[in-house]
């Protein structure tokens, strides 16, 4: 053991029933270090950084902080000590203001005796903190009217803002654009410079590489081992993480293009998306790709009933479809797996069984309104084997599961749907290396079976390596489409910036 590390966890155990979360897990962090901690889903990330922050204590081992030994820690107890935390899941108030949530749980009092806030304080303060970080955020803006990703930078404004010395970012990247994501980099860069500590939890392992000094790698609950970063190529921490190796991480398959499954001509909504058209046909997929705020997410929405539109039709099969809300989405066979799955994809309170089966509840009917409950599980108990959810069974709540299992009973629910059309928002976000190929061999399947998928993603590897075609959005509107050889990461982020737009203008 270091003397002089900042924090340090000594054989950590967690259990919760039927799981052993952590099992004698050791890591230790320096002043100064950003330090990765990597794994597939369910390999323990979460259950650590919840043991450090106190949101759970362990059953077994020692917490350990600048030589103090921490013992019945609060959430509130370990940021007035100096830790802070970006969860994965957004942890803000949605009708409250950008300023308002950076300073949440930590409000500045005018009169402390009163209790009344210094909200000119905190507004000055917010602009001090978002300006530091070279972000484009309103400070009265209401969080939720913004879109996922900004709601992202404003979680690691507040972290930013409190000085914390130890800060832990969970998937901080995961709803940026690659601009915003080399920009946060830079940032913790900075923060490493001026002697924070930073745990850095990530799937995307060329940032491990990029801002981390070491790394710890975790499976099945457990310490594997703790690396420099420096003499540790990715294919080894891959390799570290599965306990195997991955050698196509995109196992794109080409399949016959076959009917026209949907056509989308003119969909607009002011000052959101204006005139989209595109048509994807079975055996297909079509990326959409952009920038954070490009549209391509208000796109999906407004053509499956989730936000209203102002014009444009949608045909499906060839037949004009007239989509009002979600159910007359699901009705004409579009299937949509949003990029929040714990706000908008999961009864997060109910089982796996509950969420997998909820979209198609008419086709587990006995006798009646009666449902064959029995039926219902079995179904269940398939769609977990087949894409080998981590679970001890399907009676376990879904706000249980990890991110990447998470998102596998998202996707388990519309497979049963019986859909012509899917379109997944960000398919990967939060999901680890292993888990993306499973992911991506669905979304084959899918293909193969003769179904049409579109793939919004913020990953360009991903949408390059998957995608049959695709479409580039800025400012709401289609500024690319590429196919074939056309498809490079220079061209894409030219359509992203809007530039080739200008220079046909011009």
């Amino acid at each position: 053991m270091e003397k002089n590390a900042l924090l340090r966890l000594v054989n950590v155990t967690k259990r919760f029933p039927g799981v052993l979360a952590l099992d004698k897990v050791n890591l230790e962090v320096r002043p100064g270090e950003v330090h990765g901690l990597v794994g597939e889903n369910g390999a323990g990330k979460s259950t650590i950084i919840k043991a450090i922050t106190g949101a759970h204590s362990a059953d077994e081992g020692e917490v350990w902080f600048d030589g103090l030994k921490l013992e019945q820690m609060s959430p509130h107890k370990s940021m007035e000590i100096g830790i802070a935390c970006i969860y994965q899941e957004l942890n803000q108030i949605p009708h409250m203001t950008v300023y308002e949530n950076i300073f949440l749980g930590r409000e500045e009092l005018s009169l402390k005796k009163i209790g009344w806030t210094d909200r000119a304080r905190m507004r000055k303060e917010s602009i001090a903190a978002i300006k530091s970080l070279g972000l484009d955020l309103d400070p009265d803006a209401e969080v939720g009217a913004l879109g996922v990703g900004k709601q992202q930078l404003i979680e690691i404004a507040r972290a930013v803002r409190t000085n914390a010395r130890l800060i832990i970012m969970d998937e901080p990247t995961a709803a940026l654009s690659e601009r915003e994501a080399n920009q946060l980099l830079g940032i913790i860069k900075d923060l490493r410079s001026k002697g924070h500590a930073i745990i850095y939890v990530s799937h995307r392992l060329h940032e491990v590489k990029a801002v981390c000094d070491r790394i710890t790698v975790l499976r099945d609950g457990k310490t594997v081992e703790t690396r420099e970063v420096g003499t540790t190529s990715i294919d080894d921490i891959v390799k570290l993480m599965v306990g195997r190796e991955i050698t196509n991480k995109y196992p794109k398959v080409k399949v016959e293009i076959g009917k026209e499954m949907l056509r989308v001509e003119g969909l607009s909504r002011k000052g959101v998306i204006d005139g989209i058209s595109f048509k994807i046909h079975a055996g297909e997929v079509l990326g959409f790709a952009g920038l954070v705020g490009s549209g391509r997410t208000e796109t999906m929405r407004a053509l499956t009933g989730a936000d209203p539109v102002d014009a444009g039709k949608i045909f499906v099969e060839g037949k004009e479809v007239h989509i009002k809300n979600p159910r007359d989405s699901i009705n004409a066979g579009i299937a949509f797996l949003t990029e929040d799955r714990k706000g908008q994809g999961l009864v997060l309170i109910q089982t796996i069984e509950f969420n997998s089966t909820l979209v198609n509840l008419k086709n587990f009917k006995h006798f009646g309104p009666l449902l064959d409950l029995k039926y219902l599980k079995l179904i269940a108990e398939e769609k977990v084997e087949e894409l080998k959810t981590r679970t001890p069974s399907v009676n376990q709540a879904a706000g249980n599961l990890s991110g990447g299992n998470q998102q596998k009973v998202v996707i388990a629910k519309w497979l049963l749907s019986k859909s012509k059309v899917f379109i997944i928002d960000e398919p990967t976000r939060g999901i680890d290396v292993g888990a993306k190929v499973e992911v991506y061999n669905l979304v084959n399947e899918l293909i193969k079976n003769g179904a049409a998928v579109i793939m919004v993603s913020s990953e360009m590897d991903e949408c390059i390596g998957m995608s049959d075609r695709i479409m580039v959005m800025y400012e709401g509107k289609v500024t690319a489409e590429l196919k074939g050889d056309e498809i490079s990461q220079e061209k894409i982020m030219f359509a992203a910036s809007g530039l080739q737009s200008e220079k046909s203008a011009a």
